[in-house]
């Protein structure tokens, strides 16, 4: 099969290649996803498990991307609960080949099935974004109707799901991002949006949701009011809010949870922002543009059709 290999932790982007590999083994319980889309996080070339196994052991050339959409292919022994030719989405597993493949070994717990009437690039976009999103406004953070919540990049793939989602639950919604930003935010449905070069930023609001890290995590404590939560993703925080919380989080698998962002795109009530859609032999390109491309850069692997 084809896909995308790194072997140069070094190399960087560079050093992404489009290859031939063996056809990916089925273990218990596991997956063979046929990939017709997949998304990756671009800073992933630089995590551990892309160069490691879960023991620790080197595991090169690395398949990366986390985010997949496809088609049962193969069932592992012991798999239940999914079908061949099934059409399902999710995560894959951080110390494993990922789905910048032709084909992709997926634990099954980490799938959820996928409805006809939702593309594959559409629900590629989903996984990481839409759970890191969920759990860092609700499960980290507890936001609810009637509160105030700040979400650095707001237009990127995590943060428009994010303004979505809070929105929908009743909250204050402020986005912030560059100036380019506003209308692509405020259509999202923020109450406001703030140009992270130029307008102050407000205090005293109860969670901010973070994305960017670097010097706006750093003044993002003083934002939140005594006892608010300062959610992040990009870095462990040196400070936090007086009184309050400051949580820096790793996103994790929830299928039933995936089973309901999927329905919320169906219902229209969740509209991910799918960016520029490339085929596999452009990844590294994707990789290297992606600060350049508004919404979720997304892999085409095979055609978008059942």
């Amino acid at each position: 099969m084809r896909a995308i290999t790194v072997r140069d932790r070094d190399a960087g982007v560079g050093g992404l290649t489009l290859t031939d590999l063996p056809h990916p083994h089925a273990a218990e319980n596991d997956v063979i996803v046929r990939v017709h889309a997949a998304g990756f996080t671009p800073g992933e070339l630089d995590w551990p498990g892309t160069w490691t196994d879960r023991a620790g052991g080197d595991r090169t050339p690395s398949v990366p991307g986390h985010e997949v959409a496809g088609v049962v292919a193969e069932l592992g022994y012991g798999t239940t609960g999914l079908t061949v030719g099934q059409r399902v989405f999710g995560l894959t597993d951080w110390t494993r080949d990922g789905s910048l493949a032709e084909y992709t070994a997926v634990e099954a717990r980490n799938l959820a099935p996928l409805a006809a009437d939702i593309d594959y690039a559409v629900a590629a976009a989903l996984p990481v974004s839409g759970l890191t999103a969920w759990q860092g406004l609700f499960d980290h953070a507890g936001l609810t109707t009637g509160q105030t919540v700040l979400i650095h990049g707001a237009a990127g793939g995590v943060g428009s799901i994010a303004v979505q989602l809070a929105r929908e639950v009743g909250a204050r919604v402020i986005g912030t991002g560059r100036a380019a930003d506003r209308d692509v935010v405020r259509d999202l449905g923020a109450h406001a949006f703030l140009d992270l070069a130029a307008d102050p930023l407000p205090g005293d609001v109860d969670v901010v949701f973070d994305v960017i890290g670097g010097d706006v995590l750093e003044r993002s404590a003083a934002l939140v009011r005594p006892g608010g939560t300062l959610v992040t993703i990009a870095a462990p925080p040196t400070v936090r809010p007086k009184d309050g919380r400051a949580v820096f989080f790793v996103v994790e698998p929830d299928r039933a949870r995936l089973a309901d962002l999927a329905q919320r795109v169906r219902d229209g009530r969740l509209r991910p922002r799918v960016g520029d859609v490339r085929p596999l032999a452009e990844t590294a390109e994707a990789f290297a543009r992606h600060r350049r491309t508004p919404g979720k850069t997304i892999i085409q692997v095979a055609p978008d059709q059942p």
